[in-house]
């Protein structure tokens, strides 16, 4: 049987990844938000799981963790959310974004059952050697069918680009250009375009996405020539401080 992953990366379409921070801004705020998003239209839901020490988010990011944390959010309130999200849609691809000691924390086999059970598709795990994944984790992934994505940057050689590429169950995450999440322009410079035609010609297997820094309709449009499909995450969240959200949506679509 297909995976959600699988299936939608196979519409012919461009497609629009929303991220958002479990349990900002409200403990209970995930599944009201992504029922607005399944009703606009979007693609993949990623679901971030707030972290004290989140090395790969920027200051938006953190800042709704950190708020999300003081809530009092936990993993075990994530996937009773996302088991709520799927009653809510059998289709859309539901993806965990986290960090590798979340899932040591109440052990990867047990971590991966809840994923299971609550109906999460797919792991992006930043922290993750793909070395670590392959030679440890990889069979008991594929058991639960569980995919696994993995970042790649301007900085990965092409060699390692196509070891992640073979890893690679779900999509590769393309990291536009910036170190640490957050937008910081409404389009992309020609370095960055540079670099996703770089990666366009390697002829990957993998479906990739384009992340990190996206803010405006014309960076999803180029985002979709370059990769199938866009990730929006800081922009998302400052529409959210602004009870803007849904309206922010409908100016990307």
């Amino acid at each position: 049987m297909e995976n959600r992953i699988e299936q939608v990366f196979k519409q012919d379409k461009d497609l629009l990844n929303i991220f958002i921070t479990a349990g900002y801004p409200k403990i209970d705020s995930l599944s009201k938000i992504s029922q607005a998003l399944i009703n606009q239209g979007v693609d993949v839901i990623e679901i971030g799981m707030p972290y004290s020490d989140p090395l790969a988010d920027g200051e938006v990011i953190q800042e709704a963790s950190s708020v999300a944390l003081n809530n009092g959010i936990t993993i075990s309130n994530i996937f009773d959310q996302a088991a709520e999200i799927r009653t809510m849609s059998n289709s859309i691809p539901l993806i965990l974004m986290g960090y590798f000691n979340q899932l040591l924390q109440i052990g990867v086999e047990n971590f991966l059952i809840k994923c299971k059970r609550s109906g999460v598709d797919g792991l992006i795990i930043p922290d993750l050697p793909v070395e670590v994944y392959l030679s440890e984790y990889e069979e008991i992934f594929k058991s639960f069918g569980i995919k696994m994505s993995f970042l790649i940057t301007p900085q990965t050689s092409d060699e390692r680009i196509k070891l992640l590429d073979k890893a690679c169950s779900s999509f590769i995450y393309i990291v536009s250009d910036n170190s640490l999440t957050g937008a910081s322009s409404d389009r992309f410079n020609k370095k960055q375009i540079a670099y996703f035609k770089r990666i366009q010609g390697l002829n990957l297997r993998s479906p990739s996405m384009i992340g990190f820094g996206i803010s405006s309709k014309i960076m999803v449009k180029e985002a979709n020539i370059y990769a199938n499909g866009a990730i929006i995450g800081s922009a998302f969240i400052k529409a959210l401080e602004k009870n803007e959200q849904m309206s922010f949506i409908d100016k990307l679509i």
